[in-house]
C-alpha cells in the first residue's frame, strides 16, 4: 500500500517537474542572419559596386554628377532640362549629395570625392536593403528571407543601380524603405518613403506606392491617409520647391514639370529614341536570370499555394501581421505593366523594382519548397524530409554564379573610361604644376556620352570640348561664370533635342582627345590614333567592341572563352606631339 503511494507521488513529481530533454536542433529554414550580419554582406558589395560598376547612362554624368560639382565648385555641364525656361530638373537632388561631397572635397582630391559619394549612396543602399530585409522576415518568415538575402546579394541589377548617382536610384532605396515599414506595419515611414522618393527623387516612383496606398486607406480609412500623405508631401515638397524657386528665380514645382513634360510635352521623351516591348524583358533576364522568370510567376504561384493548401492569408487582413501577402507582390506587375508598354524604355526606368523582382523570387522559391514539403508528408517519404530545401538551393547557387559572371563582365568590358580619366587627372593634376597659367582642352567626339564628370578633371584650366561626331542630337555646355548662372536663361538651348552647332571645337584647338580606337572611321568620326605625326597614347585600356562579339559570350564572364570569343578595341587618352600654343590665363 506504502509502495503504491510513493509511486503515485513520484508521478505527480514528474509530471510537475518533468526531466530535462535535450534541445532539438533548430531547422535551417527557421534561422535567418540578424539586421547587423545582413547589413555588413550589403555593404561589401556596395562597396565593390562603388568601385567597379559603371556609369551606364549620360543621364547619371550630365544631368546629376555635372550641376553637383557646379554648385561644389562652381563650374560645371548645363542641359536644357536646368534651364530656367523648363526648369524640368529639381536642384534639391543635387543637393542633399553635395554636402556630403563638400565635406569630403574639404580633405580629397576630386576622383577621391566622386567615389567618396559613389560609397555613401552605396551604404544608403545597403541599409535600405536590410530595412527592407527584416521586413520580410517579420511579415513572410526566414525562409523568404534567407532567399532575399541572397537574391538582393548577388544580383547583377543591384550592382548597376545601387551605387548610380540617379533619381530612379534614390527612388528604388526609397521603396525598398517604403516596402519594409509597410511589412512592419508602420504606415507613416511608408507613406513618408514614398513622398520622398516621388518629390524628391522621381515623380513616377509614386506607382510603386499605389497598392500600399490602397491597403492604408482600407485599414486606416481615406482621411488618416490622406492627412499622412498630405503632411509628408509638404514636408518634402515645400522645401524643395523653395530651393528650386531661389535657384531658378521663379515659382517651380519640378516633379510637377517632369510629369508635364512626359506626358503632355512637344515629342516628350520618345525624342531620345524608342525600343521594342522586348527590351525590359532581355534586360531584366541579364540582371536577374534565372530569378526573374521566378519572379513573374510568384503572384499565379501564390494564389496555387493558396487553394491547394487550403490557405486563408490570400486577401486577408487579419492576424497579427495584417498586411495581405497577394497585395505586396503587386507593385512590381503595376510598374511592368505601366513602364513596359511605354515606347522610350531605359535600364534605369526599372531600378525602383529591381529589388521587388528579387522579392518575387524570393517568395517563388519558399512557395517551391514549401510545396516539396507537403509532398513529402503526402507520401510518408520522411527519409528525405531533410532533403526539400534542395531545389530552392540549387536555384539559388545558379543564380549566383550567373549573376556573378555577368557584373564581372560588365566590369571587364567597359570600366575602361573610368580607368584612363582616373589616369588623365593625376597626369593633369602634375601638369597644372610644370604650367600654372597654361589652358587645357580634352576633347571627345564620339565618345562625349562616356565622360564620367569634370571630378576626373582637376581644376577649371582643365575643360572639356566636343569634336563633330556622327551624333547629331543636342549636346550640353558649359554654366555661365556667373553669380546667377541658374536663372539667366543660357543660349542655344531647346528641348527638341536639335543640334547645337555652338558646342564645337576643332581639332586643332585640342591638347588632349579621348576615344575610342574603333577600326571603322567615318569623315567626322576619323582614328586619331593612327595620326602619329599629331597624337600619341599616353593612356589606354581595352574595351569590348559590341559589333563584333557575340551576345554569347560578352552578355557573362566565362573564364578563357571570354576574351578568346570577344573582339576588344583600346579606349585611348591622346596627347598631342607638339604642344599647343595658347595665351596663359
Amino acid at each position: 500500500m506504502s509502495s503504491t503511494k510513493q509511486r503515485k507521488r513520484r508521478s505527480a513529481k514528474e509530471a510537475v517537474s518533468p526531466k530535462p530533454t535535450q534541445p532539438e536542433m533548430a531547422s535551417p529554414e527557421d534561422w535567418a542572419p540578424s539586421g547587423s550580419s545582413a547589413f555588413k554582406l550589403f555593404l561589401v558589395v556596395s562597396i565593390l559596386a562603388a568601385k567597379y560598376s559603371n556609369i551606364s547612362d549620360c543621364d547619371e554624368t550630365f544631368n546629376y554628377w555635372e550641376p553637383t560639382h557646379f554648385l561644389m565648385y562652381g563650374y560645371g555641364f548645363q542641359t536644357w532640362e536646368y534651364s530656367p525656361i523648363y526648369a524640368v530638373r529639381s536642384y534639391a537632388y543635387n543637393a542633399i549629395h553635395a554636402g556630403p561631397g563638400f565635406l569630403l572635397s574639404l580633405m580629397f582630391d576630386k576622383v577621391t570625392v566622386f567615389y567618396g559619394m559613389r560609397l555613401l549612396l552605396g551604404v544608403a543602399c545597403a541599409g535600405a536593403e536590410t530595412y527592407f530585409f527584416r521586413g520580410v522576415a517579420q511579415r513572410f518568415g526566414s525562409v523568404v528571407a534567407q532567399h532575399l538575402l541572397v537574391l538582393l546579394m548577388f544580383s547583377s541589377g543591384m550592382f548597376i543601380s545601387c551605387c548610380a548617382f540617379l533619381p530612379s536610384s534614390f527612388a528604388m532605396i526609397m521603396v525598398m524603405i517604403a516596402m519594409g515599414a509597410w511589412l512592419r506595419e508602420d504606415p507613416q515611414v511608408a507613406v513618408l518613403a514614398i513622398a520622398v522618393a516621388s518629390c524628391l527623387g522621381w515623380p513616377f516612383a509614386a506607382a510603386a506606392g499605389i497598392p500600399i496606398a490602397l491597403d492604408l486607406m482600407y485599414r486606416s480609412g481615406v482621411k488618416d491617409f490622406v492627412l499622412y500623405a498630405a503632411v509628408s508631401g509638404l514636408m518634402v515638397l515645400g522645401p524643395q520647391v523653395l530651393l528650386d524657386s531661389f535657384l531658378y528665380r521663379r515659382l517651380v514645382i519640378a516633379p510637377l514639370n517632369i510629369v508635364l513634360y512626359n506626358v503632355f510635352g512637344q515629342g516628350g521623351p520618345d525624342l531620345y529614341g524608342v525600343e521594342p516591348f522586348s527590351f525590359y524583358f532581355k534586360n531584366a533576364f541579364l540582371n536577374f536570370n534565372i530569378a526573374f522568370p521566378l519572379a513573374l510567376v510568384s503572384l499565379p504561384l501564390w494564389v496555387l499555394r493558396c487553394y491547394l493548401l487550403r490557405r486563408k492569408d490570400l486577401f486577408s487582413w487579419k492576424g497579427m501581421h495584417r498586411v495581405p501577402a497577394l497585395l505586396t507582390l503587386t507593385p512590381m506587375y503595376l510598374w511592368m505593366a505601366i513602364f513596359f508598354t511605354r515606347p522610350h524604355k531605359e535600364e534605369r526606368f526599372l531600378f525602383p523594382i529591381y529589388p521587388l523582382f528579387c522579392f518575387a523570387a524570393a517568395v517563388t522559391l519558399s512557395i517551391i519548397q514549401e510545396l516539396c514539403t507537403v509532398i513529402v508528408l503526402k507520401f510518408r517519404w520522411f527519409r528525405v524530409r531533410n532533403l526539400v530545401f534542395i531545389p530552392g538551393v540549387v536555384l539559388a547557387v545558379t543564380y549566383s554564379m550567373l549573376a556573378i559572371t555577368r557584373s564581372v563582365a560588365l566590369c571587364r568590358g567597359y570600366h575602361a573610361p573610368l580607368d584612363v580619366y582616373g589616369e588623365l587627372h593625376y597626369h593633369a593634376a602634375a601638369e597644372s604644376k610644370r604650367h600654372p597659367t597654361q589652358l587645357f582642352n580634352v576633347c571627345v567626339g564620339k565618345e562625349w556620352y562616356r565622360f564620367p564628370s569634370n571630378y576626373f578633371l582637376p581644376d577649371r584650366r582643365w575643360q572639356l570640348r566636343f569634336l563633330r561626331s556622327e551624333f547629331r542630337g543636342q549636346l550640353p555646355q558649359p554654366y555661365l561664370k556667373s553669380h546667377n548662372a541658374t536663372w539667366v536663361v543660357p543660349p542655344h538651348m531647346n528641348d527638341m533635342n536639335r543640334e547645337e552647332s555652338s558646342r564645337y571645337v576643332q581639332e586643332d584647338d585640342c591638347d588632349y582627345i579621348v576615344d575610342l580606337d574603333m577600326p571603322r572611321s567615318t569623315l567626322r568620326e576619323p582614328r586619331y590614333s593612327e595620326m602619329k605625326e599629331k597624337w600619341k597614347i599616353l593612356f589606354n585600356s581595352t574595351f569590348l567592341d559590341v559589333s563584333r562579339s557575340s551576345s554569347t559570350y560578352r552578355s557573362f564572364y566565362i573564364p578563357l572563352y571570354y576574351d578568346i570569343k570577344n573582339e576588344f578595341v583600346s579606349y585611348n587618352v591622346l596627347q598631342r606631339v607638339t604642344r599647343r600654343t595658347v595665351k596663359p590665363i
